[in-house]
């Protein structure tokens, strides 16, 4: 019996006409969710996604073998709009009705907690990213004797970013007075903890730390906190802010005459297109390296240098390599690495599948139970990194202190601002 295209096209809109899905076709479909901001305030963390997204069509484009079974691959993209309360409605969306088999997020806590958190409670694994290891596990209300049965992060801790930042301050002739922009989120909460945060390790390496207190993202007024820091003598300024605060705060602190030797932030000066918009008030800017084309690594699914990827990310868009770029990608590596290990897509193989996963990929190795304080985190390596005048751009990132991670090569020293 032969089906020519018009009789089966004519049998497919019957059976959707009569209210039954044509299940031989769907079952073969395996989706994979991915939650990131590609509006709002947090964009800058998502600018790569669609991209990254683009390449691992072609990577995927032979599917997927899971328990014997080949299944085509989808990518299903939701955008948080930098919203927790988005975050958490699109990845319950992913879930009960994209019915994807794995989801993926990055950009901030206030993305991928909400997310982790509704895959946590709908028993659906998800792969989280791009968020310092605490304030992803105890903003969770995560328990250290029991951990989290669905979700698993990959990134580094505030215990590293700690050691960045004052590696780095270390090498230069200041005061050790230090100013603390903390806002009332995910991050400034976790950074400006008297325990997990900033201040105890602060205060036991001889920095005295001035913390005015928690404000609001997208506040338009710092006279407070300048002056605080002025009043006390600072000369080093550090904290996590979104970038459109760092500008407020950086254009500020001149009008007001505050001029520190040091600022080295968390999350705000990540990106190229936030240092270009900062004019000269840009140069001299120090940050967190999680990633970039100096990293030594290789991605395991499709065999690109770290080096190679930014290359290829350049010449597609026509835009400068950006730090969340390696990160997307690495989610992509997990979860094909971890698919094809998995017995079938039933949500616990797959869970237990990425709990066993042990690969290097193009951000370092990752593996769950042993590389990391919990069973659900991984680190990943951190370096620090200070913008300067570019040759290739207009603003370029050095990476300019590696004692945290020697492996990652330095291309210069920290100088003051």
């Amino acid at each position: 019996m032969t089906f020519n295209r018009r009789q089966f096209t004519q049998a497919t809109a019957a059976l959707v006409a009569s209210g039954a899905t044509p299940l031989v076709f769907a079952a073969d479909t395996l989706k994979i969710g991915y939650v990131s901001p590609q509006t709002g305030p947090l964009a800058p963390f998502g600018e790569a996604d669609k991209w990254v997204i683009d390449q691992m069509k072609a990577a995927f484009k032979d599917g997927i073998t899971v328990g014997g079974k080949k299944y085509a691959v989808q990518i299903v993209l939701k955008d948080s709009q930098s919203n927790p309360n988005r975050a958490g409605e699109v990845a319950n969306d992913l879930i009960l009705k994209d019915k994807v088999a794995l989801v993926l997020t990055a950009g901030t806590p206030e993305t991928a907690n909400p997310v982790s958190d509704a895959c946590e409670l709908n028993e659906v694994p998800c792969i989280s990213s791009v968020v310092p290891w605490q304030p992803w596990f105890f903003g969770r209300k995560g328990d250290p004797a029991k951990g989290f049965n669905w979700t698993y992060h990959m990134f580094w801790g505030l215990e590293d970013v700690i050691a960045n930042f004052t590696n780095g301050w270390k090498t230069l002739a200041t005061n050790k007075k230090v100013g603390g922009l903390f806002p009332n989120d995910g991050d400034g909460n976790a950074w400006g903890d008297k325990e997990l945060g900033f201040p105890k390790p602060l205060a036991a390496m001889g920095f005295t730390l001035t913390d005015p207190g928690r404000f609001q993202n997208g506040t338009q007024d710092f006279s407070a906190q300048i002056a605080a820091f002025k009043s006390a003598g600072c000369e080093i300024v550090t904290g996590v802010v979104i970038p459109p605060d760092a500008k407020t705060f950086l254009t500020q602190a001149r009008q007001q005459g505050f001029k520190p030797k040091v600022i080295t932030l968390g999350k705000a000066l990540l990106f190229p297109g936030a240092i270009e918009a900062l004019g000269d008030l840009g140069d001299g800017l120090s940050t967190e390296v999680w990633w970039s084309p100096s990293h030594p690594f290789t991605s395991s699914l499709t065999q690109q240098s770290a080096k190679a990827l930014a290359e290829a990310y350049e010449a597609g868009v026509k835009k400068q390599w950006t730090q969340p770029i390696g990160f997307a990608h690495a989610l992509f590596e997990v979860a094909a690495n971890a698919l094809g290990r998995a017995k079938s897509l039933k949500a616990s193989d797959v869970r237990d599948a990425v709990a066993a996963t042990s690969i290097n990929s193009v951000v370092g190795p990752v593996k769950w139970g042993g590389q990391g304080p919990f069973k659900n985190v991984s680190k990943t390596p951190l370096v620090l990194g200070q913008w300067g005048k570019g040759k290739k751009y207009k603003v370029e990132l050095t990476i300019v202190n590696n004692e945290a991670a020697t492996q990652i090569p330095t291309g210069g020293t920290l100088r003051l601002l």
